[in-house]
């Protein structure tokens, strides 16, 4: 989700105030990507997964959830190691220490994805939501997270093009829950892990790239009369 229409794909400062001397001076905020722990996060938030996806073909269910929880130990300390940010290294090995606990705990592949499910299924359900009550979540997000208040609703422009983007994520959710739900139901937990896997960020990207065009395509319309 973008600030303005130069941005890439997140906005790398907006403007913070006016300085002694009357010149204008920015406040750095972290990317969407970079709060996220950049490609590497990125990437490395997804061997987990799949880590857990062989090893449960290969090995079966126990070495699979030892095996993804090694992986998601390994790249929370390479992360600290390197002194990157701390908190996607910790919520990564948060999460796949709930969904190996509940494999575990169920003697069932198909619970290291269950966690993923409901929180899609939420997910989807609070955009969907957000929509009918004209608040959409796509910019109450972004503009919350770059701290710049949420004035953009006095924007028709903005709120159509928000309403668009949030659409487009409710869409994301609802494939990954009607998929991988359909999938968990008829036991096909290899098939479950894989469509994790290709469900997952490329998805994501594809809803970024929407939003960032209606965006963009929003604040080059003219201003309302």
């Amino acid at each position: 989700m973008t600030h303005g229409p130069t941005s890439g794909p997140t906005p790398e400062s907006q403007t913070d105030g006016e300085a002694a001397d009357g010149s204008r001076h920015e406040r750095e905020y972290p990317t969407l990507l970079d709060q996220m722990g950049g490609v590497q996060g990125v990437v490395a938030s997804t061997i987990p997964v799949a880590v857990f996806v062989v090893g449960n073909v290969a090995f079966g269910l126990q070495p699979a959830v030892i095996s993804a929880l090694v992986a998601g130990v390994a790249i929370a300390v390479w992360r600290i190691a390197r002194k990157q940010a701390l908190q996607p290294a910790v919520s990564g090995l948060l999460g796949v220490g709930v969904a190996a606990f509940i494999a575990y705990r169920t003697g069932d592949a198909r619970g290291f994805y269950l966690p993923g499910l409901l929180f899609s299924a939420a997910c989807g359900l609070a955009f969907l939501v957000s929509m009918v009550v004209r608040w959409p979540l796509a910019g109450v997000v972004w503009h919350a997270v770059n701290g710049d208040g949420q004035s953009w609703r006095a924007d028709p422009r903005l709120l159509r093009a928000y309403t668009f983007a949030t659409a487009l994520w409710t869409l994301v959710f609802a494939s990954r829950v009607v998929v991988q739900g359909w999938l968990y139901n008829a036991d096909e937990a290899t098939w479950l892990g894989i469509a994790r896997l290709a469900m997952g960020y490329p998805l994501v990207g594809l809803a970024l790239l929407g939003t960032i065009w209606a965006v963009r395509r929003a604040r080059r319309d003219p201003a309302p009369a």
